[in-house]
């Protein structure tokens, strides 16, 4: 071989290798993000070929299916109360690749094309059967979702639901909604426009407010700053805690006040447990400005703060599902300490974030990861491992967990009896967060869990832009889902 047969021959060759390896970074790597490309229109019609599988509640109700048709698509995606199931759902369309909830989150599984279906594609491909999606089986309970659902349909609102003990998500809620079956239309046009009517409605129904929406908690917050001064020893339930009918802010001529005369306490002192049971922003104002923003800020952390919170799904499945992260400030001025001590200034939260908090106290200061699957049902109806109870940290002792329970079944009954459910020992906080320009409106919140002594459920409910404070905007709908819960 010459000269310059050998320096064609080294160049084919290196050719052919850079040609093998870039293909298969294409095959692998960046296979699932080609996949749920926007622009992959081929991905997209494949997909409707296919027979997608179910999403179903807990109870089996089926909330979205495939059904087929006898058009170029072969099958139609059908969303039973779609509105009320859009947050857990997310969509199907032809004018959109899947990029929320479980339809985005389990799109592999769905689709059939997960490796941990390899096996029965590999069947199918000798019985000549068309591969089928596997079933995603939530932990949706649908009374208590309807029953948040239809509270909060006409407010701008969130609400969920958690199993304290497992993590479970019973009911997640997010108003105003969409309804996914105007996006799963065969009609490119006719979904391409629904889609861009819900994405630039000035309401943003198709934001899941549960996960991906920040607010000031308000006094709910309390319940952390709580936790992280039990957690030093030096506070008690019978604690006297300076108090007061107002407290300057550090550095400022601004005056924090108290909702309820009761909660200025007296001679300018408060008993722990009345501090929270009366909701006293000069107490836990002070509070916290006396712990530090480090201190509260570590509490934070472990339940959950300043990182994603995993909700569902994996790369290997689809896009998971993540709430954003909540916010506590470091290094904050004494004054703005102060007011992010109760929920205000640069303390936000996600619904999903109040309900953990609501959740570790039931669950004795251990905080479960969230999940909204139980489990995935292949077609020949043999399951994949069931989703186990995994405890991501432990926040605070049992006994401060115990101490945080008897405050907020004092929160109950003696300021907030409307929350009483007879018969039962109900733990709260309300939280009643000032916003808008001069603090002209008001996110009304609420959290608790119930029973006190056995926690069955907890919940964290949000109601945006009203004028109500939290008790009376977002207590109705949590005691209604806590009653719905126990009665079953």
């Amino acid at each position: 071989m010459n000269k310059y047969l050998r320096q064609i021959f080294t160049a084919v060759v290196v050719l052919f290798v850079i040609l093998g390896i870039s293909s298969s970074i294409i095959m692998t790597v960046r296979s699932n993000n080609l996949a749920h490309d926007a622009r992959n229109v081929r991905s997209l019609y494949a997909s409707y070929g296919s027979n997608r599988g179910s999403i179903l509640a807990a109870d089996g109700t089926v909330i979205a299916k495939s059904d087929p048709t006898n058009d170029s698509f072969k099958y139609q995606r059908i969303y039973s109360d779609g509105s009320m199931y859009a947050p857990i759902t997310g969509y199907f369309s032809v004018a959109q690749l899947a990029d929320r909830g479980i339809e985005a989150s389990r799109d592999a599984l769905l689709t059939g094309e997960s490796d941990a279906l390899f096996w029965q594609r590999f069947v199918t491909t000798f019985t000549g059967e068309a591969n089928q999606g596997a079933s995603i089986e939530t932990s949706i309970d649908p009374g208590i979702q309807s029953v948040a659902y239809n509270m909060l349909k006409d407010s701008d609102g969130a609400a969920v639901a958690i199993e304290p003990s497992t993590g479970r998500i019973l009911a997640m809620v997010s108003t105003p909604s969409y309804d996914p079956n105007s996006l799963a239309m065969h009609s490119t046009g006719q979904a391409s426009q629904a889609y861009s009517q819900l994405a630039n409605e000035a309401a943003n129904p198709m934001l899941n407010r549960t996960i991906n929406e920040l607010y000031p908690p308000g006094s709910t917050f309390k319940t952390v700053v709580a936790a992280t001064a039990l957690e030093t020893g030096d506070y008690h339930l019978d604690t006297q805690i300076p108090a007061g009918a107002s407290y300057t802010l550090p550095g400022t001529a601004t005056q924090l006040t108290n909702a309820v005369w009761q909660a200025n306490g007296t001679d300018g002192k408060i008993s722990f447990e009345d501090a929270m049971a009366y909701s006293s922003n000069t107490a836990f104002a002070q509070l916290g400005v006396a712990l530090g923003d480090q201190k509260i800020s570590d509490m934070a952390k472990k339940l959950g703060f300043d990182a994603p919170i995993m909700v569902d799904g994996t790369n290997a499945t689809g896009l998971p599902m993540r709430a954003v992260a909540s916010q506590f400030p470091t290094n904050a001025s004494a004054d703005r300490l102060a007011l992010a001590s109760i929920g205000q200034g640069d303390t936000l939260v996600t619904p999903l974030q109040d309900a953990l908090i609501a959740a570790t106290i039931a669950n004795k200061g251990k905080v479960m990861q969230p999940t909204l699957v139980d489990r995935v049902r292949l077609s020949d109806l043999s399951v994949l491992p069931d989703t186990k109870p995994q405890t991501i940290n432990k926040a605070f002792s049992e006994d401060t967990a115990s101490a945080l329970t008897q405050a907020m079944q004092a929160v109950v009954t003696k300021e907030n009896p409307n929350l009483a459910i007879p018969g039962v020992n109900v733990a709260a906080k309300t939280g009643t967060a000032q916003i808008g320009e001069n603090n002209s409106a008001i996110d009304g919140w609420v959290m608790g869990f119930a029973p006190a002594e056995n926690p069955k459920i907890a919940v964290a409910v949000v109601v945006h832009n009203v004028d109500l404070m939290g008790s009376f905007a977002a207590g109705p709908v949590m005691k209604a889902m806590i009653e719905e819960a126990l009665k079953q």
